[in-house]
């Protein structure tokens, strides 16, 4: 091999990489819809949704849970990815629940936040 032949070579190999560092990954994500039930600030009982949330970041529901002294119920983990839902916000306290893939809660079980695995 030349060292003209050998110094293309190492230019392309260095490009291959260089273009490899550049593309960025693919964002994680829990493939599916995680479900919970509300009651609005009329009084009437609705369901919100997320659809293929992140993985590993915390999210606080909006709406009339994310008000003081109101909080969602009954989650249904639709996705493929185990979910922690907290009665508090930010995904803090000791109050928290898992629910794994297909799993779903009573009414009884509150929530204002969420995290997928």
């Amino acid at each position: 091999m030349s060292v003209r032949s050998f110094a293309a070579a190492l230019g392309a190999a260095c490009s291959a990489f260089t273009l490899l560092l550049a593309v960025p990954g693919s964002a994680s994500a829990a493939a599916g819809q995680f479900r919970y039930t509300y009651t609005t600030t009329d009084g009437y009982d609705a369901v919100g949704f997320m659809n293929n949330p992140p993985s590993g970041q915390c999210i606080n529901l909006q709406g009339p849970a994310s008000e003081p002294g109101s909080a969602s119920r009954a989650p249904k983990n639709r996705t493929d990815a185990t979910a922690t839902v907290f009665l508090n916000a930010d995904c803090e306290g000791d109050t928290y629940y898992t629910l794994p893939p297909g799993a779903g809660a009573s009414d009884r079980l509150l929530l204002r936040s969420v995290v997928f695995s």
